[in-house]
């Protein structure tokens, strides 16, 4: 019998559904258990992150090779342009719509009466480096790796990726779905679902749209 795949998108979507009416019924110690995961797993990902531009950047670079230096410097000027294109449009965009949307005396009277649940207990763990300093040690080791081309470091950072991407399929992806069954699980006990998702949907039909 063949096995039913279902992808990342799919179990999200479930995900949401099942948070929102298991929201109605679950008692607060089920909320609060999904409340303390997420903190932990919010606390994981702020660690990772600065380790997954670290590991996944510096070995694309330097697997460029002598060429990494005028490749590098043109898709960071394009990346650049683009960044700042996309800013000023969003922040425009955001300027102009996004307050009425949000701080709307309705939007805002849905928030007087919720329920604020707290974790059983939270979990500190401080990121190794910030993420602009992992992406500059990314493109500095990555640059001076193709310049040097000695396969020792550069072995130990691929060894390096591999263990960020086999973090990412077994720890990350895996247990997103969860993480967002409990926001909308705690959205929807503390009365607040309807509120954010009629926002949530305008929002990021404003998003797609530009």
């Amino acid at each position: 019998m063949k096995k039913l795949k279902i992808g990342l998108l799919s179990k999200i979507i479930i995900a949401i559904a099942a948070g929102i009416v298991s929201g109605f019924f679950v008692p607060e110690w089920v909320v609060r258990l999904f409340i303390t995961f997420n903190g932990v797993f919010s606390q994981f990902l702020g660690f990772i992150i600065p380790l997954i531009i670290f590991g996944l950047v510096t070995p694309a670079i330097s697997d460029i090779g002598n060429k990494a230096g005028k490749m590098l410097l043109i898709t960071v000027a394009i990346a650049y342009g683009s960044t700042v294109f996309a800013g000023l449009l969003s922040y425009l965009t955001g300027a102009a719509l996004f307050p009425g949307m949000i701080h709307n005396a309705g939007t805002l009277a849905a928030f007087e009466d919720t329920v604020e649940l707290t974790p059983f207990f939270t979990v500190n763990i401080p990121p190794v480096m910030g993420v602009m300093t992992a992406l500059v040690l990314a493109f500095t080791l990555g640059l001076g790796l193709a310049a040097i081309d000695r396969p020792t470091l550069k072995d130990a950072i691929h060894d390096f990726e591999q263990v960020i991407v086999k973090t990412i399929k077994t720890a990350i992806i895996p247990v997103l779905p969860v993480y967002i069954f409990g926001i909308f699980l705690n959205m929807t006990y503390a009365g607040q679902v309807f509120s954010i998702l009629t926002v949530f949907i305008k929002i990021i039909g404003i998003i797609f749209l530009i």
